[in-house]
């Protein structure tokens, strides 16, 4: 069984590691939650080299194995072997799916490159010639138009302006939910949203007239007195800025109240959904896309160019060649 939630704020990390992670924290302006997941990946990794050399006392428990001791010796030891004997101990041991794998990979090529190019205090990198398990592509989950209108329409309750505005802004701007919660009001200027997408990267995303509606229509019922963080947009009953918790328990509890939970909607599936939409109805290009979602790397956003089984069958009916030969049926009589 995997413990990808593991705390590691108590684990004595060896300065090495420590460093990298200070490095990709500053330096490289990775997020929390991708600092929190390479730290649990390196430190799994660590324990099981210990392991593996023989350097572990072994009435100790897996997850209870020191590593503030690794030094450069042992981390420059590592072959391709050691490297796949790793992959197949979480694959085995721990149960990992091939994404999990995928980014266990990408930790230790992160890890190494750094020790090898930018520390300089290892020879060689034994991960350069380490592969990554084949992933297949997964097809995004999406409400359909029918089905966003739906859950639009249906909502209610005592914070209604606030939650109309939020699943508007999903569904129009395909924001990720961290972006939505840290939105600042001074963020918005006319029809122009500021936002910091990962990687502290910031980028406008462009409001149509929907958002500006649900975002008026929330600010006029908005509280003004005794809220605790003034800047923030989005506020939660307790008057402080909204948590990503409190914004996913939102959408799913409009999801079930308009019956469309069935299909594992949630507040990332409405980010799928705004940019399927975009795609399928905004005829907009892959690259106008990528730069609206925020997204580095273009192969991420070629997720969206899916086509269903309707389009497939509209594809066929539209070659010039779809209709029957009247000329050849009139020669076969």
């Amino acid at each position: 069984m995997s413990n990808q939630n593991v705390d590691n704020s108590s684990i004595k990390y060896p300065p090495l590691l420590e460093e990298f992670l200070n490095y990709f924290s500053t330096v490289k302006a990775r997020s929390y939650n991708t600092i929190k997941a390479y730290s649990y990946d390196l430190v799994l990794f660590l324990r099981f080299l210990k392991q593996r050399r023989g350097k572990v006392d072994p009435n100790v428990e897996f997850d209870e194995i020191d590593i503030s001791d690794v030094d450069v010796d042992l981390i420059e030891s590592v072959d391709l072997n050691d490297l796949y004997a790793y992959l197949n101990f979480v694959t085995h041991e721990r149960s990992n799916t091939p994404p999990a794998r995928a980014r266990k990979v990408a930790s230790l090529r992160s890890f190494y490159n750094y020790l090898y190019k930018k520390a300089k205090v290892i020879n060689k990198n034994p991960t350069q010639e380490l592969e990554a398990p084949k992933l297949s592509v997964r097809q995004p989950i999406y409400l359909t138009l029918e089905e966003s209108k739906k859950l639009l329409n249906s909502i209610d309750g005592p914070f209604k302006e606030r939650d109309y505005a939020i699943i508007t802004l999903f569904l129009n701007c395909g924001l990720r939910v961290s972006e939505l919660v840290n939105i600042n009001i001074d963020d918005i200027k006319d029809d122009k949203l500021t936002v910091i997408g990962k990687g502290n990267k910031q980028r406008i995303v462009y409001l149509n007239d929907a958002c500006i509606d649900a975002i008026n229509t929330y600010l006029k019922v908005r509280p003004k007195e005794g809220v605790k963080d003034k800047k923030a947009l989005f506020l939660s009953k307790r008057l402080k800025r909204i948590s990503v918790k409190t914004v996913q328990y939102t959408v799913k509890k409009h999801l079930k109240k308009a019956n469309l939970e069935g299909k594992k909607y949630s507040a990332h599936k409405l980010r799928h959904t705004a940019a399927t939409l975009m795609y399928r109805y905004g005829n907009v290009d892959i690259r106008t896309l990528q730069k609206l979602l925020g997204h580095s790397n273009v192969s991420t956003t070629q997720i969206y160019t899916h086509v269903d089984d309707s389009q497939l069958k509209e594809a066929v009916n539209k070659n010039p060649l779809s209709q029957k030969n009247k000329d050849n049926e009139e020669n076969k009589r």
